[in-house]
């Protein structure tokens, strides 16, 4: 795209992320704390969420923002870790008041990484709360980082045939509209470079030296019935200095899954439960259709980051290894 420039994911404004790990255990998470109460949606198409306080994002609901995304790894025992956050904030005054004390309102998503390190090791409360402290508005790392650091990805034939992936960002500016993406990739199906439309990382082939396609063997097996939960989900947020309601929020959410579209085949499959969060965190007047079609952009490009920025661990190869 000839008439944007690419910035960094901070650059967009109005939050700070932070991340927090176990690396032995191979799972960890990521936090996104907004400056102020921000107007936020969720579109969820995938078939396997675990997930907290979405309802909150329901334009009918009252609460007219949010203060915090978690993304994190453990499968529903990591909602744990959103507890973090709510104490973090707690402590700074920071949250919806009910006259006794400030209640932080706090989404979250989890990603499947029980069957990658410790399955005992979750992201929990204290977890996240080093996240948190951790938060900043420098560049942010990727890879095997944070939510990221159990991901994988090519997961149709097991975690034999599986490769590494991680947390990806990317963002851009056009004119005064700044838009980003962070993702922790974790999907069933095969990744897309979206710009030259090559394979990057996905499903190994018999000798782990080289990929296959997934939709190709699923449609091997078009008379079969199988199995496909080996853990999976991706989940991410996106984030402009646009000022858009709730409600465009919640549209910005639902055109920002053309980006998963384009980088991950198959997607939205009942073994995966995709998620994605908008976020309002700036006052800049701008056009709902281009932040949604911007939204999807730099979607598609954080993809790509997750995997080409992890390394390989835990028996799984990254595409650095097999020269992706």
């Amino acid at each position: 795209m000839k008439d944007i420039q690419e910035i960094g994911i901070c650059e967009v404004g109005g939050f700070r992320i932070g991340h927090a790990h176990d690396e032995k255990a191979a799972t960890g998470c990521t936090v996104l704390l907004c400056d102020e109460c921000a107007p936020a949606g969720v579109d969820i198409r995938g078939g396997g969420p675990a997930s907290r306080e979405t309802p909150l994002l329901n334009p009918v609901a009252m609460a007219e923002g949010i203060h915090a995304v978690v993304l994190s790894g453990g499968s529903a025992f990591g909602l744990d870790a959103a507890g973090g956050v709510m104490q973090y904030l707690e402590e700074r005054g920071i949250g919806f008041d009910v006259g006794v004390t400030r209640v932080p309102l706090v989404c979250q998503s989890c990603v499947f990484d029980l069957v990658i390190g410790r399955t005992d090791v979750r992201p929990d409360k204290a977890m996240a709360y080093r996240a948190c402290e951790n938060a900043t508005t420098g560049p942010i790392e990727e890879g095997c980082v944070g939510a990221g650091m159990g991901c994988t990805v090519g997961k149709y034939r097991g975690k034999n045939y599986a490769m590494k992936s991680g947390f990806g960002t990317f963002a851009v500016q056009a004119g005064r509209v700044k838009v980003g993406a962070v993702v922790a990739l974790n999907a069933m199906g095969d990744i897309f470079d979206i710009d030259t439309g090559a394979q990057v990382a996905g499903l190994l082939n018999e000798a782990r030296d080289g990929l296959r396609s997934t939709e190709r063997e699923m449609l091997a097996d078009v008379a079969g019935v199988h199995n496909l939960f080996t853990g999976n989900t991706t989940i991410g947020v996106v984030v402009t200095n646009g000022a858009f309601s709730k409600t465009q929020m919640n549209k910005i959410a639902s055109m920002a899954h053309n980006g998963y579209a384009r980088a991950i085949r198959p997607v939205h499959t009942t073994a995966d439960g995709d998620s994605i969060y908008a976020l309002s965190t700036g006052h800049e007047t701008a056009d709902l259709n281009v932040t949604g079609t911007l939204a999807a952009y730099v979607m598609g490009r954080a993809i790509g980051r997750a995997v080409r920025a992890a390394h390989s661990m835990c028996g799984y190869p990254s595409a650095k290894e097999l020269g992706r």
